[in-house]
């Protein structure tokens, strides 16, 4: 097929989905009411809570649940073809994602903008809420870990985007001040920093900053003092300042990087058009785990991702001006992010192979191209290398536009790194309610406070990122985070299954993927308990096993809410007969 006719079939498709079963599901399962009084008005306190124009807050909610995975999962998944990744990414994002990340934030507006952890509480009961709480732990604990070590890495895999991320955050303070504290208006401004912003990826094109050497200190130990860094100084303060001084600013400027940069990969595959070089399907992949389940694993942003329920009601929620915006900032923000994952899946699948070269010098096109990388499941490497791919394909179908090679490289690296920083900033912050809600619950108050909450969290993630002493220790959790992430978009759709059974709405919209979901990756996860075991990798198969163990229980838990919830239903119908 061609690339051209494969992108704009998802497209339409999306745009489609979004103005039919979209509402349908906001009019009649979720009954929105535009003029009920949101946790951002009804709580305003200037840090958390604020509310935002819909615009705005799609902004910071897209880029947060973005992130490398919507690129990173595509990526590897690819490998056993390009049909299954599309059909999953496709039809996944329009009844399982999209779904997922609307109802958590519908039910968090509904509930003062608790977090999904904390909802557990009301719609479960409260031991559901101490387990889910702790599974969300886990999951924070292994994204930051995870996401700040590899935006280190991908700082010295491309110095060319060092000099417009860190601009950013400039920008990014300067535009929250003058939107806030001068009253301008966001748009002209916002199109003032994404310019200057640009002119700095030009100067780091031809101005790049090598961090594999800092201080005199090289190699491995370079890599650790970055990651301390971003980590430490970068995420501590996003979760720190108030959400509109940094996170919500750089966010809405990364929200026009992101449609700039899909804007010319969409042109770049209406340009070039280039063929599809990867295979339709490919399920003999030497190496690999069996595509069935771990399809569902791999791809997770981009189809459904339980990370997305925790920016929904952990950062979005606390925003939402009105309920009638939820439909376009939860469900509108997913479809998006499907359509970025089509284009990643054209890039990898297409754009590689108008040309790569190989670490040895080789140039390599067409099918030779793409083979080159996935001949097995080891032949890529590690996931920074799977950002390379996307960033090479990507970078091919735009120079098809006329721009010079050393421009479209530095403007998608720029575009995956500032990613994978709001992604962490927002991560960290929501890492900080978890500490707190964890800490009450408990009655243990020195980590109660904003500042002491945020330290304990950035701090545990550094220990996990160099828990091995190789400097690269967090990159392999990678296939533990999968598991627990899916596990988490599963249970965050049954508490939200359960919230509509509550109200004598129908659960099938939510109940069908989540029991889905719950059977692909909790399969998945036992596979990997498995794997881990016979290996002794003590470290994942302990996290691993805890997940699982919290997982059935919480699932015990709410099945017999459910028995509850029904059986008061025919007891109801037989005393009325």
């Amino acid at each position: 097929m061609n690339s051209l006719v494969l992108a704009l079939l998802m497209m339409v498709g999306y745009f489609v989905a979004y103005h039919t079963y979209g509402k349908f599901i906001a009019r009649k399962i979720f009954k929105l009411k535009p003029d009920v009084v949101c946790p951002s008005t009804e709580l305003q306190d200037g840090h958390d809570f604020v509310p935002t124009k819909k615009h705005v807050l799609f902004g910071h909610h897209f880029t947060s649940i973005a992130g490398l995975g919507p690129i990173g999962g595509p990526a590897i998944a690819i490998i056993w073809g390009w049909v299954p990744a599309v059909i999953w990414v496709f039809f996944g994002s329009i009844f399982f994602g999209a779904i997922h990340d609307f109802g958590a934030l519908v039910v968090s507006l509904r509930s003062q903008g608790k977090s999904i952890g904390e909802l557990a509480s009301d719609v479960v009961n409260k031991r559901v809420r101490t387990l889910f709480l702790l599974i969300i732990f886990f999951e924070l604990w292994i994204v930051i870990a995870i996401f700040g070590l590899v935006v280190a890495i991908l700082f010295t895999m491309y110095p060319i985007a060092v000099i417009p991320v860190w601009f950013e955050i400039v920008l990014a303070l300067w535009l929250g001040h003058m939107v806030y504290k001068k009253g301008k208006n966001e748009w002209g401004l916002s199109i003032v920093a994404v310019i200057l912003m640009y002119i700095t990826v030009v100067i780091g094109a031809y101005v790049p900053i090598d961090f594999t050497v800092i201080f005199g200190i090289t190699g491995k130990q370079a890599l650790i003092a970055w990651i301390v860094i971003v980590i430490l100084l970068d995420a501590w303060l996003a979760s720190s300042l108030p959400v509109q001084t940094l996170l919500q600013p750089r966010d809405f400027i990364n929200s026009h990087q992101l449609v700039i940069a899909l804007v010319l990969m969409t042109l770049g595959v209406i340009v070039a058009h280039p063929p599809i070089v990867a295979p339709a399907v490919n399920f003999a992949v030497k190496g690999a785990p069996p595509v069935w389940p771990f399809l569902f694993v791999v791809i997770a942003c981009g189809a459904i991702s339980g990370f997305h329920s925790l920016v929904s009601s952990g950062t979005s929620s606390k925003q939402c001006r009105s309920e009638s915006d939820s439909l376009f900032i939860g469900y509108g923000s997913m479809l998006m992010e499907g359509t970025l994952a089509t284009l990643v899946i054209v890039a990898v699948a297409a754009g590689i192979g108008m040309g790569f070269t190989g670490k040895g010098g080789e140039f390599f096109t067409g099918v030779a191209a793409f083979n080159h990388h996935y001949a097995d499941w080891g032949s890529v490497g590690g996931l920074g290398n799977y950002l390379r791919v996307f960033v090479q394909g990507a970078s091919n179908m735009i120079q098809s536009l006329g721009i010079p090679a050393n421009i479209t490289l530095a403007v998608m690296a720029v575009f995956v790194v500032s990613f994978a920083a709001t992604t962490l900033d927002s991560a960290t912050r929501i890492q900080r309610y978890v500490v707190v809600e964890l800490s009450s619950a408990c009655n243990f108050k020195p980590l109660t406070g904003r500042q002491a909450a945020t330290a304990f969290a950035v701090i545990t993630a550094v220990l996990l990122a160099f828990y091995d002493g190789s400097g690269k220790g967090a990159l392999k959790l990678w296939p533990l985070f999968g598991s627990i992430n899916q596990l988490l978009a599963g249970l965050a759709l049954l508490v939200i299954t359960i919230y509509l059974a509550r109200r004598k709405i129908s659960i099938a919209y939510t109940g069908i993927p989540m029991v889905f979901m719950i059977i692909m990756t909790g399969w998945a996860m036992v596979i990997n308990i498995q794997r881990y075991y016979s290996s002794s990798n003590w470290l994942l198969f302990i996290i691993g096993l805890a997940v699982f163990v919290l997982e059935i229980w919480m699932i015990i838990e709410s099945v017999i809410v459910f028995k509850d919830v029904y059986g008061k239903e025919e007891a109801v119908a037989e005393t009325a007969a």
